[in-house]
């Protein structure tokens, strides 16, 4: 029965362990989405930075495809900028998780520490009780003795009283019939 309390309690543990670690995994494969999409973010906006600068028209201007070229890439970037947004929520929502777990975990720490004290103070009063009752016992146990071995010798002596008043009598009855 232990060692099967024992292997529960084990595979329990090792549950609850792959579960965390699969929040964990989780977080961190967003977090990693997340710097990915910050990367991608930086890379354009390094080629927006050189759409501007760049100039094909004739006499060294921009031309409309260099405009739009230049406003293709900052519509990317603002599309990027709105997924990093989405994914940080997604984000956020994986760490609200995660403190609503361990507080909730501490919660219940907490209420089985409680219930371990209410438990240990009732078996110490418990104990406490059956200590006074095995004193009182002993007591009752010696005083028991005492009473017996004080009625056997009152027998003991009454024997003796009446067995030598006897001897006494039948001395008395022999000397007289002699």
């Amino acid at each position: 029965m232990r060692n099967i309390l024992f292997f529960l309690l084990a595979f329990l543990s090792t549950f609850k362990a792959l579960a965390l670690q699969n929040d964990t995994s989780a977080y961190q494969t967003q977090r990693l989405k997340i710097n990915a999409l910050l990367a991608e973010r930086s890379a354009r906006f390094g080629q927006y930075d050189e759409s501007l600068t760049a100039r094909t028209g004739i006499f060294g201007l921009q031309t409309k495809k260099d405009i739009r070229n230049s406003n293709e890439i900052l519509r990317q970037v603002v599309l990027n900028d709105n997924n990093i947004f989405r994914e940080l929520k997604i984000l956020m929502e994986y760490k609200d998780l995660e403190v609503k777990t361990v507080k909730n975990d501490a919660n219940q720490t907490n209420d089985r520490i409680q219930n371990y004290k209410t438990a240990i103070k009732t078996l110490q009063d418990q104990n406490e009780g059956l200590r006074k009752e095995a004193i009182a016992l002993n007591v009752d146990k010696n005083l028991l003795k005492l009473t017996v071995a004080l009625f056997v010798l009152t027998i003991a002596a009454l024997i003796w009283f009446f067995t030598k008043k006897m001897n006494r009598l039948t001395k008395r009855n022999e000397e007289a019939v002699f």
